[in-house]
């Protein structure tokens, strides 16, 4: 315990030396933090996404709470029959508790995650490429809208961003430095990666190439080599060990999830392609989608440009840098820390350019519409590359004539100001609040009101929307609410249908409408209907 107390100390002496000696760096990163905080909380409660999904998530994890019902299998994938790990279920509950079974708890907690990954964009950029390019990173991550989006509901690949940078960061510290216990932190945010999003298996090749780059550079040191070999097999056990709750329930519903991960990925070639190279011919609109869609604040024509500045950027690093392998090989004024700063970026190009490049090779072979929340294990990555082709720009212009030096500086200075307004211009923050969550709540009290206190069933007619929001606060609310089964129609059909339909009025036909949860409910007639909230709710009794 002494020991934990002095490690501390020794941390927070460190932190405040370091603020001292670099007091101008650490007033403008609290400022971008506190600006990406702004974005990311300020009325999160109404800007927050809450539909079926997110009502589903927190009504297994109340149960959690309240039934102490364990979890072993997390939400389902939208294509493929699959089926998450529990682990975002878990990291939900103290935040739900501590809110009161509110959503906005679990909302808030993928906020200040995101508020975390702008702190270490910037502590990874400054560790690789030096503290402007890292205010530069970190200040277009902190405003980009599409990031902002995915940083303030919650959502499982909402927490990818995060999780993704601490495996590069801690394969960073692994082939740099040395540090194998942080093989252990990689083990844990590997698990969180991939209980997120299965695209998180896209970082397994990165992971991968650099455990072996590692184990190639010290296999000649015995007693290094049998340190490393047992801490990576440290870290895979915990990593083992937090995957097993979804090996369990796999191994008890026969295998039907690894069944299903073995049929999208080698068997559905209308989903996936099995050949890396038809992702070649796509490259280029995926970069393009990309850049768009975070460097450029959505404005395509700005994500072409900034699409060509990184091919064109990405050359000039490796350009510069085989430079400087040349120069440092023959010259003798160079100084230790000049060395280790040129040895570190030219690694740090490398990890880039291994992470993103396998990204697109991945996105490449997926044959299906490609969202935005698809980006999550990679998210900061083209964040940090463009803090390092401009760190680059400038140190290969620094000792140019007087002129080409300034006008280079000035031209980045106006780029960056000009990114950073189409942040702003196209912030989220700059529309109405969706208020999902408060029309959720309205809509409810309305069936509870009009239920007179007898059991009723649910049903929710609209394009992206399913039961579950409504659901969970008539579950929480102790209401007798009764979901229709089949099997077992006697017992769970009730007297009264309620449907809440949220298309237009001309196009909500509950007694005609396909739906299972109305079909199931049998003939039936409108008795009610009401406006609630942008909605129309319907009360049915069956027709006699």
């Amino acid at each position: 315990m002494a020991e934990i107390k002095i490690a501390i100390n020794n941390k927070q002496e460190a932190i405040r030396n370091w603020v001292k000696k670099n007091r101008l760096e650490a007033i403008l990163i609290a400022i971008i933090i506190l600006v990406g905080a702004y974005l990311r909380l300020y009325r999160i409660d109404e800007y927050m996404t809450f539909l079926g999904d997110e009502g589903r998530d927190v009504i297994v994890v109340r149960k959690l709470l309240v039934d102490f019902d364990p979890i072993l299998v997390g939400p389902g994938t939208s294509i493929g029959d699959m089926y998450l790990g529990p682990l975002y279920y878990y990291m939900m509950a103290p935040a739900l508790l501590l809110a009161n079974f509110s959503p906005v708890g679990p909302a808030v907690m993928i906020a200040l995650l995101g508020i975390l990954t702008i702190f270490l964009v910037w502590k990874i950029t400054r560790e690789w490429f030096g503290p402007a390019a890292a205010g530069l990173s970190a200040l277009l991550y902190a405003t980009a809208p599409i990031v902002i989006i995915y940083s303030r509901s919650s959502w499982n690949p909402n927490i990818m961003p995060f999780f993704a940078l601490l495996c590069i960061y801690a394969t960073w510290e692994i082939w740099q430095k040395h540090e194998w216990k942080w093989l252990i932190v990689l083990g844990i945010s590997y698990a969180f990666v991939l209980q997120s999003h299965y695209l998180g298996l896209l970082l397994a090749p990165v992971i991968g190439f650099f455990w072996l780059l590692t184990y190639l550079k010290i296999k000649g040191k015995t007693h290094v080599v049998k340190e490393f070999l047992r801490k990576s097999f440290f870290g895979f056990g915990i990593f083992a060990i937090l995957m097993s709750p979804l090996l369990i329930f796999d191994a008890r519903h026969g295998w039907r999830n690894f069944s299903a991960i073995r049929r999208f990925f080698f068997e559905r070639q209308t989903t996936v392609s099995a050949r890396p190279w038809t992702a070649l011919p796509k490259l280029w609109s995926i970069i393009e989608k990309i850049t768009t869609r975070l460097l450029s604040g959505t404005y395509f024509l700005v994500g072409k440009f900034i699409s060509i500045f990184f091919v064109l950027g990405f050359l000039l690093a490796v350009v510069r840098q085989v430079s400087l392998r040349l120069t440092n090989s023959t010259s003798q004024h160079r100084t230790v820390e000049k060395l280790t700063k040129d040895k570190f970026s030219s690694a740090a190009f490398l990890v880039l350019f291994v992470w993103i490049g396998v990204a697109l090779i991945g996105l490449g072979v997926y044959k299906q519409e490609i969202y935005d929340h698809y980006y999550g294990f990679f998210f900061p990555a083209p964040f940090i590359l463009f803090g390092g082709i401009i760190a680059t720009l400038t140190e290969t212009v620094k000792e140019k004539i007087f002129i080409l030096r300034w006008l280079t500086y000035l031209i980045i200075f106006l780029a960056i100001f000009f990114l950073v307004l189409l942040n702003i211009r196209y912030s989220p923050l700059r529309y109405p609040p969706n208020r999902q969550l408060q029309r959720t709540e309205e809509v409810a009290q309305k069936i509870i009101d009009e239920s007179s206190g007898r059991e009723f069933n649910l049903a929710v007619i609209a394009e992206r929307n399913y039961e579950g929001a409504y659901q969970y606060f008539l579950e929480m609310w102790g209401e007798p609410f009764v979901k229709i089964d089949p099997q077992r129609a006697d017992d769970t059909i009730t007297d009264q249908l309620f449907v809440v339909c949220e298309l237009p009025q001309d196009k909500c036909d509950p007694t005609h409408d396909p739906k299972a949860e109305v079909a199931n409910f049998g003939w039936s007639k409108i008795e009610s209907q009401w406006a609630v909230s942008g909605t129309i709710l319907f009360k049915l009794i069956h027709s006699q």
